[in-house]
């Protein structure tokens, strides 16, 4: 359980830093915060894609005597194209598998926000992998669509 924490807390400075980044993508969600992480779970597993884990942070926060507005991360990717990452700088092992949160702001409003793999591929000095970053963008933008669309 306190490896769990532990993960869970790194997951969460990661994407604290994330938004700070050029890259960071945000959009509106139709949906509230458990349906839309549903849908996304859903188109993830739609593609063919793996789903690794989805972390509560509003059902964690609660389980320390805290409150937060609803706030889940879900981690998904495929082993074949980040392995190819891994393979040009293992470094990048530290931003995969892909992320997207989903929140709900103080106006009650939920969004989907994810780094571009561009980004990532910057930050990890990642220069020969476009056709896996174009796949991988193409494929974040698709499920973003698919989750939070009406």
């Amino acid at each position: 359980m306190k490896q769990r924490f532990v993960a869970m807390v790194v997951l969460c400075l990661v994407s604290l830093a994330a938004q700070a980044e050029e890259g960071w993508v945000a959009r509106e969600s139709a949906h509230g915060v458990s349906e839309t992480v549903d849908r996304l779970e859903q188109a993830v597993r739609d593609k063919g894609l793996s789903v690794f884990g989805r972390i509560d942070h509003a059902k964690a926060a609660a389980a320390v005597g805290l409150e937060l507005r609803p706030t889940t991360v879900l981690l998904f990717g495929s082993p074949k194209l980040g392995s190819k990452l891994m393979q040009a700088n293992q470094l990048i092992g530290v931003d995969l598998p892909l992320r997207v949160l989903v929140w709900e702001d103080a106006n009650g409003q939920v969004w989907l926000g994810y780094l571009r793999p561009s980004a990532l591929l910057q930050r990890h000095d990642i220069g020969d992998q476009q056709a896996v970053e174009e796949k991988m963008s193409g494929a974040l933008a698709g499920l973003a669509e698919a989750a939070a669309s009406p």
